[in-house]
């Protein structure tokens, strides 16, 4: 027998290496790794729920049950009363900071996301000079985080005398590079050139189209940006700390900020900072939940390109 046949016969039994000649131990049982992974998801949404489950336990108790009660733990319903001490606090003040919030966020995350969206289009679809030199420009804005642009921006608020002002708040934030960067990738994805072309044949102008043709295609697209918008700008804490003074222009996270830095000397405000949490958490749960498909297929689209 020839050494070539000896190989090929120790081949086919399967060798010291194993059967079919693979090397190597047993495979990993795929429902083993899938448990892995569901611990680790279940793990993942234990810790982001936690905090959520503290604030509802926490907002159904007085003021003396924060030292009698564990921290999850519920107490005697006193829900009612503290969101009648919260809402009559310092003349309603806390309806006023969520009235700037909804303004600040609501508005500010629609307008923003027109913006985006239409730069984001123009960058994708028109050809102009410099257009990509432009497009790197303002994904640097995403590298530069928002402590440092503070000074620059009070500096220039300030030369417009828009300080403690509700403008020195609004206009900074209509913009956003991730958005930009976001609405570039879905228009080149979701906006055939063919469509546009069709539109310019029949005589309609560059702002006819992307209005009329363009944004009911990047619609998914608009959405998941206004949601990214207003999650960014309901949170947003340091530019109104940097801008303003007046306690009527605040949002609702300085404003419960500022009451939490009195809980040590003054502590009936902590039913008021909980409850005013709890209250200040729903508008992003609602958002989330209402415009869910449409931002699922915007990530989508965008992941894919």
């Amino acid at each position: 027998m020839s050494a070539s046949t000896t190989v090929k016969a120790t081949s086919a039994v399967g060798g010291p290496s194993g059967p079919g000649g693979r090397r190597g131990g047993r495979q990993p049982s795929p429902w083993t790794s899938r448990t892995v992974v569901h611990a680790m998801l279940g793990i993942a949404a234990l810790y982001s729920l936690l905090p959520l489950v503290w604030l509802v336990t926490s907002s159904t108790k007085s003021l003396g049950d924060f030292s009698t009660t564990s921290a999850l733990e519920f107490a005697d319903w006193n829900l009612p009363a503290n969101l009648q001490a919260l809402f009559s606090e310092a003349d309603g003040v806390f309806v006023a900071w969520a009235r700037n919030s909804v303004l600040y966020a609501g508005v500010g995350a629609v307008l923003g996301a027109l913006i985006c969206t239409a730069c984001g289009y123009a960058v994708a679809k028109l050809d102009f000079p410099g257009r990509r030199t432009l497009f790197a420009v303002t994904l640097t804005g995403v590298l530069v985080p928002t402590t440092a642009l503070a000074l620059p921006l009070y500096l220039m608020a300030s030369e417009l005398r828009l300080v403690d002002t509700f403008w020195a708040v609004f206009l900074p934030l209509l913009t956003n590079p991730f958005g930009v960067y976001l609405a570039r990738v879905y228009a080149e994805a979701a906006v055939p050139d063919e469509v546009l072309e069709a539109a310019r044949i029949d005589g309609s102008g560059e702002l006819k189209t992307f209005f009329r043709v363009a944004l009911p295609m990047m619609r998914p697209g608009f959405v998941t940006i206004i949601l990214f918008q207003f999650v960014q700008i309901w949170n947003n804490f340091f530019l109104p700390l940097v801008m303003l003074t007046d306690p009527r222009l605040f949002p609702l996270s300085l404003g419960l900020y500022q009451w939490s830095t009195r809980v040590s000397q003054f502590p009936q405000y902590n039913p008021l900072v909980v409850t005013g949490s709890l209250l200040a958490v729903f508008p992003i749960i609602v958002a989330f939940l209402v415009l869910q498909r449409q931002w699922r297929s915007g990530l989508t689209a965008g992941s894919v390109k």
